[in-house]
């Protein structure tokens, strides 16, 4: 074999290490977050008990959309689908009893994901941990929520200032932090196919590299920190053709665009999450069974780290129980399978090479078709990408509804069974989570408060970075609330052609 189809060289179809898993395990970094800060501390330390060696951090509806818990559009939403965070406060006791140097964390945070790093920073410096010395990743990645989450707050343009500025900041503060996780995951879960998660994912970090770079950034200043986030469908050859279409593609486009100098700043890596979508209500211990080939895709794909998910997420927020199983299953994929003994073990296969060549080609074609239009950014305000999704999830909602594809335990191999029950949320703890609040209102500095948002408020009318205005934020204590608003004051809002 010539180097271009070894593991670990260029174009790393085949892995980006030499050795892949024989020398390094991906990272098992299982998502958590609901009801309040301490419960969810309490599932951290669990995970961490268990053998999870990064931890993830899911944020509720309010906190992803910038929203104080008190505030009226948060009514019904606070810690349901993730942690609640409203000020440093939220974050103290989120990261309690946890050493900020010696864990790699996660955040799931896009939007306000300038503050929620803020907040993370701050309380590193609490502890005494060097910037320096800081692990993880914050998603960042705004254009896949125009294009199929929703939840942004801010117009495309001023979105992408407060990314750029995430970027420039930890190159030079936090440059072992990864600070755009590009995500293919939800466009696949709204229903796009795995061409279309390939190419418009590949398309996001292309906009995103073309923004720092006008932002003053040299492309090894940040590149080498973007990381890729994809989903793992059923269809396992398919799932595994597509990871190493997607190192391809990506080495290939910024080598010949950017001319980078440092190999990282054109390798892709990615953390892959078993496709929510999939689980069923019906039948729900059957999605054990789905998450196991999915985690083994994203295994045999070449993945960097993995997230299983729980078999009982259908129903609701997943127990300690499923959250456990969840983790056994990608350690008994690591230590008792084999699979970590060999290095890209499918390469060769007619069928995994051909598949890999066609996703390619297929994805190139989609990629050239949007740049035609004028890239991702300009497609995302006429709703190109939005209605292509559309249409993907359409056809595969009518291939389940007439029989072509088969869901176990859906529309075929049905049964009564008795429902099982998913974790019950006490109401109570989100009335609790705002008067927590307000009495963190009543303690605090009101003139520093003041003075930080007013400071704050001048340095989005100038191009200075954000990221230190929005670090003396909420060290002051100003809310998650009171710094979004200010942006949203300076910058405006937006909604999506498409509705979304």
């Amino acid at each position: 074999m010539n180097d271009e189809s070894e593991p670990g060289k260029p174009p790393y179809t085949r892995g980006i290490y030499p050795n892949m898993y024989k020398s390094r395990l991906w990272t098992m970094r299982q998502y958590a977050g609901f009801s309040t800060a301490k419960h969810t501390n309490d599932r951290f330390r669990l995970l961490l008990e268990q053998g999870q060696t990064g931890l993830s951090v899911a944020f509720d509806l309010p906190t992803q959309l910038g929203l104080d818990s008190d505030h009226p559009r948060s009514l019904g939403e606070v810690g349901k689908v993730g942690v609640p965070i409203d000020s440093i406060s939220d974050m103290r006791i989120l990261f309690d009893g946890i050493d900020l140097s010696n864990v790699s964390t996660s955040m799931t945070i896009n939007a306000p994901a300038t503050t929620l790093l803020a907040l993370y920073v701050a309380i590193a410096d609490e502890q005494g941990v060097d910037r320096t010395e800081l692990r993880g990743t914050v998603q960042n990645d705004i254009l896949k929520e125009y294009i199929a989450r929703g939840l942004y707050i801010y117009p495309p343009e001023a979105s992408m200032r407060l990314t750029s500025d995430l970027m420039k900041w930890c190159s030079i503060n936090a440059p072992s932090w990864n600070t755009v996780s590009v995500s293919g995951y939800h466009m696949r879960e709204a229903g796009c196919t795995a061409v279309e998660e390939v190419a418009l994912t590949i398309l996001n970090g292309i906009e995103y590299v073309r923004s720092a770079i006008e932002a003053g950034m040299s492309v090894d200043d940040f590149a080498p920190r973007i990381s890729f986030f994809f989903a793992c469908q059923n269809n396992i050859l398919e799932e595994v053709s597509k990871f190493r279409a997607a190192r391809k593609i990506w080495y290939e486009l910024m080598t010949t665009r950017f001319n980078p100098k440092n190999p990282k700043s054109a390798m892709l890596r990615f953390h892959t999450q078993t496709a929510g979508a999939s689980l069923t209500a019906q039948q729900p211990f059957n999605n054990i069974v789905r998450v196991s080939y999915q985690a083994l895709s994203s295994v045999l794909g070449g993945t960097q780290s993995l997230h299983t998910n729980s078999y009982d997420e259908a129903i609701g927020l997943p127990t300690d129980e499923a959250v456990t199983i969840a983790l056994r299953t990608q350690q008994i994929l690591a230590s008792e399978t084999g699979i970590t003994d060999h290095i890209d073990p499918l390469a060769g296969s007619y069928v995994i090479e051909e598949m890999t060549s066609e996703i390619i080609k297929k994805s190139l074609e989609l990629i050239d078709s949007i740049e035609s239009k004028g890239g991702a950014l300009s497609c995302i305000r006429s709703g190109v990408q939005q209605r292509m999704i559309h249409e993907s999830a359409w056809k595969h909602l009518n291939s389940i509804e007439d029989g072509s594809m088969r869901v176990i335990g859906v529309n075929v191999n049905q049964q009564e069974e008795d429902p099982i029950e998913g974790q019950i949320l006490d109401p109570l703890l989100a009335k609790n989570q705002v008067l927590s609040l307000s009495k963190m209102r009543l303690e605090r500095d009101e003139d520093m408060v003041k003075i930080s948002l007013d400071k704050l408020r001048k340095a989005c009318q100038t191009d200075d970075n954000l990221m230190d205005f929005i670090i003396d934020s909420v060290k002051s204590y100003c809310t998650v609330g009171e710094i979004n608003q200010v942006l949203s004051d300076s910058f405006g809002t937006w909604v999506s052609p498409s509705g979304v």
